[in-house]
């Protein structure tokens, strides 16, 4: 079982408490009516399950996707990480969105378990991966009236390329838990996070690594032990939520090799996202953008800090409790944050 891809100054501020509501109560009963209204949709047959055709350079496929709710300004694209996790990731959104009245859509890109999978290793490339969100966009008939989007870990990477090419269809980007650089990655991987580990099992590690053993069931062990609780999801395996278990079981692994690769302190060998950076063009992502990152991330929170910071209409949401998957383990600060952020983008557009 492998992880997925560890992998306030500008526009608006953003409060992590939540505000007081005002809204009499028949609007609410109206709006919650409204919400789960499916009556003129053409998803109700399928309960908002669409399988979208996507046109490759390898020919036609289907991505799976799931909308929820209804909202005319506020929809949320939910880009997962790995590459070739699923959208299983993000079920906890359940909890928070509806009573929000925010729409959402699970998606499951082309290769992850829900949607097709075709063995063609020419496809996973970040340009291609980019255009087909953008069919989703169109099928889905999301513009910058609505349309917001969420990339977490590799699914980070794949809004901020998106943004780079489409933000004029965005009316609101969130960068959740990815830096903008892989080297910075492998860096804060090798130098920060490996020697915090005790020596000898950082040293053993790295032995597994330089072997190219990855099959060894002794380095699963040695992370899930020393790594994954501390800096994917801080609880005990036995309580990890079952949807991340079924991601982990869904993984694609031929995906999340190739672009990847086998290494969990950074990306290595002929991987596709080796060298990734794009710290120079933030300052080209216009549209207002929420970067959110934790404490005791895989990522460097001071990295993610300082993405804000380039961005000409950045915010940042640091989430003191959390790591990687930090909407489970700092799940207030990161909803409240991220649901404040959406509405005042959302009153800003009025």
């Amino acid at each position: 079982m492998k992880r997925l891809l560890y992998l306030f100054i500008p526009f608006i501020f953003i409060s992590v408490g939540c505000s007081s509501d005002q809204t009499p109560i028949a609007e609410k009963e109206n709006n919650s009516n409204t919400y789960w209204d499916f009556s003129d949709r053409d998803d109700q047959f399928t309960g908002g399950i669409k399988m979208i055709p996507i046109t490759t350079p390898k020919g036609e496929f289907k991505v799976w996707t799931k909308r929820v709710g209804n909202n005319p300004t506020m929809k949320l694209l939910l880009l997962h990480g790995g590459p070739g996790a699923t959208h299983e990731l993000y079920e906890c959104f359940d909890g928070y969105f509806p009573q929000e009245g925010i729409e959402y859509i699970y998606y499951d890109q082309l290769g992850s378990y829900y949607s097709d999978q075709p063995d063609d290793n020419d496809l996973w490339t970040n340009e291609r991966f980019v255009e087909e969100v953008e069919q989703v966009r169109k099928a889905l008939g999301l513009d910058n009236s609505n349309f917001y989007l969420l990339g977490q870990s590799w699914g980070g990477i794949l809004a901020i390329e998106y943004a780079l090419k489409y933000q004029e269809h965005l009316k609101g980007l969130i960068i959740s838990n990815m830096m903008s650089s892989i080297d910075e990655y492998n860096a804060y991987a090798q130098e920060v996070l490996g020697p915090q580990m005790p020596a000898e099992v950082f040293s053993e590690i790295k032995e597994i690594e330089a072997n190219n053993d990855f099959s060894n069931p002794r380095y699963n062990e040695l992370l899930f032990e020393y790594h994954y609780t501390e800096h994917i999801l801080r609880m005990p395996l036995d309580e990890w939520p079952e949807s991340i278990n079924r991601t982990f079981k869904h993984l694609n692994p031929n995906v999340y090799v190739y672009m990847q690769g086998y290494s969990e302190f950074g990306i290595t060998g002929d991987a596709t996202l080796k060298g990734w950076d794009r710290k120079d063009e933030l300052k080209d992502i216009t549209v207002p953008t929420l970067v959110i990152g934790a404490k005791y991330d895989s990522m460097d929170p001071n990295h993610m800090e300082w993405m804000s910071k380039q961005l000409p209409n950045g915010n940042y949401l640091y989430c003191p409790n959390g790591s990687h998957l930090s909407q489970y383990d700092d799940q207030k600060t990161y909803f409240n944050g991220l649901i404040d952020f959406m509405k005042v983008v959302d009153k800003a557009a009025e």
